[in-house]
């Protein structure tokens, strides 16, 4: 039994001894970690590298979301400004427009004299039958009844209708409408009335008369609603029937009927 436990404390003092012989040996190769502590790193090294990996990306992606976040705020007063711009813009080039527009209606020695007043379209009349347009200006302004309208261009109607700040206007395209008119040239006579569409039909002009397509046709003064020689159009179609006393002539208008913006009331 002595031998036995001789045996054990050589065993275990034997251990010991190597224990601490290694611990130096471990401090000596410049503390270089044990074979354990190398497998745990290996083990555990991709794993912290998965975590530190998923986290960069989920602050990458909250970081990315709060930047578009605040872009969008800023693109959309950007936008906002850009629109507020843009109709400035709009409402200063149809100004400038409107302003040459006017300038190249008439000379401005007529306008100054009162003799025209300038009035913009506001409206039209809905239906098919009937050519009227409407002005913003009425009687507080001078315009009244059978007071004569146009552009640069030529005659486009008569006021028919007055209110304290609007009228109605027909226009000579209207089949109700009726124009004591001549040839510019030749000097014959004859009535411009309206055909419904956008064209005019010069009446009562005598088979013999000479008329070709081109002439022009101004307005003759009869009637005491248009002064004598004011543009009406231009000849499109002569046609002469075998039978009858009149030729048919077809007119096409001066005025632009389908761009009235602006136009020119003849004050009395």
């Amino acid at each position: 039994m002595p031998r036995k436990g001789n045996r054990l404390i050589a065993l275990l003092s034997l251990l010991i001894l190597l224990s601490l012989v290694l611990m130096t040996l471990n401090i000596k190769r410049d503390q270089r970690p044990f074979f354990f502590e190398s497998l745990i790193a290996s083990i555990t090294s991709p794993v912290q590298a998965l975590f530190t990996q998923v986290a960069s990306s989920v602050t990458g992606v909250f970081e990315h979301y709060f930047f578009v976040v605040d872009s969008a705020g800023e693109n959309k007063e950007l936008r906002k400004v850009i629109d507020q711009l843009a109709e400035e813009k709009n409402q200063l080039v149809e100004r400038l427009k409107q302003q040459e527009r006017i300038a190249s209606l008439l000379p401005q020695e007529e306008l100054q004299e009162n003799k025209l007043k300038v009035a913009t379209v506001i409206g039209r009349d809905a239906t098919q039958w009937s050519k009227v347009v409407f002005i913003d200006k009425g009687t507080k302004q001078g315009v009244r009844e059978n007071l004569a309208v146009m552009t640069n261009a030529g005659v486009i109607g008569h006021v028919i209708q007055s209110t304290g700040t609007t009228s109605k206007v027909l226009l000579i395209t209207d089949s109700r409408s009726a124009v004591d008119s001549l040839f510019q040239g030749s000097r014959v006579t004859g009535v411009a009335v309206g055909t419904g569409k956008n064209l005019v039909n010069m009446k009562y002009v005598p088979m013999n008369a000479r008329v070709l397509v081109g002439d022009s046709i101004i307005s003759s003064g009869l009637g005491g609603t248009f002064p004598k020689g004011l543009k009406i159009g231009v000849v499109s179609e002569v046609t002469k029937m075998k039978q009858g006393l009149f030729q048919d002539i077809t007119v096409k208008p001066s005025a632009e009927f389908s761009r009235l913006e602006e136009v020119l009331v003849r004050m009395p």
